[in-house]
């Protein structure tokens, strides 16, 4: 009986010995095994950038198609289009692009989306995607200082114009305040910082903005500064996708254009589109399942909204609107409005879109 009590306690012994060594492995392996998977991750994502500017350089002009061969082929929503050319109809005097992509469903929607417009401050977008490439490349610093010069002041929207000439901000404070209170001085901060004007357009023709130029500093009033509602649109596509930055980049173009407090066109017409209306658009927005990252653009004769979508489905949607008309038009912001509630039935993934 004794032997037998040995042995089993032996076996029992040897069993938790066992556990332990195994269990430690495990401990060892598995976290190195996630790093591996997360580092190839990272190392896909980044050949598809570098693939992607390797493309780019190769051909500045051809944006648009080599974003759809990405994603295959694209669907044109005839239906959308129909419904958004029944409200332009309404205003034969306005000028009206539209530009409309959802991602994870591959149709898109399109409306003089290549035509040039005043861009107001939705140029913006796409000085904040310059800047954060520069950033990628080590040529900004995220924590960098710049000293508020008379060149720079921009009347309009914003405070930093009335700050103390001389005075230092960072780089971090002064993107999101171009973007959260579309600050215009920030915004002349930035531009010449990354190399004045004509560097700035050069660097919008290197990541495939053929339509975006800038011909003045902000605020521009008489709207010489130009885009397209495909180039806002497929530039936060190709930022959202990480064809453009890395990857904490893109987290930080999300986190500062979620900052923005103008919220009266794109996701206020979602909202309308929804079947309510209110002042606190972002939060009755969240409590449908919506978040929408925008940033608009009013100077009287035009106004503009590039925004991305996320849906209670976790797609992922662009949309961009311009409209040119008489200053100061009531008009022009209630179209993008209701072009804007016109896409609510198609950002819902599982419903039938065609």
């Amino acid at each position: 009986m004794a032997s037998y009590l040995k042995i089993l306690t032996n076996i029992f012994l040897t069993s938790i010995s066992l556990s332990i060594i195994l269990g430690s492995f495990l401990r060892i392996i598995g976290p190195i095994n996630q790093s591996n998977q997360i580092s190839r991750k990272l190392n896909i994502t980044g050949k598809s950038r570098r693939y992607f500017e390797k493309k780019l350089k190769n051909n500045k002009h051809d944006f648009s198609s080599f974003y759809i061969n990405k994603l295959g082929s694209l669907k044109r929503l005839e239906k959308l289009m129909n419904k958004w050319e029944v409200l332009i109809n309404e205003n034969p005097d306005l000028d009206v692009s539209c530009y409309f992509l959802l991602l994870d469903n591959q149709v898109y929607a399109e409306i003089q989306s290549d035509k040039r417009l005043a861009a107001a401050s939705s140029i913006k977008v796409p000085i904040l995607i310059v800047l954060l490439k520069m950033i990628d490349r080590g040529e900004i610093f995220w924590d960098e200082e710049l000293t508020l010069t008379k060149d720079t002041i921009g009347s309009g929207s914003g405070w930093m114009a009335y700050q103390k000439i001389g005075e230092k901000f960072p780089v971090f404070e002064i993107a999101s305040e171009m973007i959260r209170v579309s600050d215009n001085t920030a915004t002349n901060l930035l531009i010449k910082r990354l190399g004045g004007i004509k560097k700035v357009n050069q660097h919008f023709k290197e990541i495939g903005l053929v339509n975006t130029e800038i011909n003045n500093l902000l605020p521009d009033l008489s709207g010489t500064n130009l885009t397209s509602t495909k180039d806002l649109s497929l530039a936060m596509a190709l930022v959202d996708s990480g064809y453009l930055l890395k990857v904490s980049s893109r987290d930080l173009f999300r986190e500062i254009m979620q900052k923005s407090n103008t919220n009266t066109l794109i996701p206020s017409g979602i909202l309308r589109g929804l079947g309510k209306e209110t002042k606190d658009t972002d939060y009755s927005l969240s409590l449908k399942g919506y978040l929408v990252h925008n940033k608009t653009g009013d100077i009287g004769i035009s106004y503009s909204d590039t925004a991305l979508i996320q849906t209670p489905q976790n797609s992922r949607a662009f949309a961009s609107f311009i409209v040119k008309g008489p200053f100061n038009d009531p008009r022009s912001p209630e179209l993008i409005r209701n072009l804007s509630a016109e896409l609510v039935p198609f950002l819902i993934q599982h419903q039938k879109i065609n």
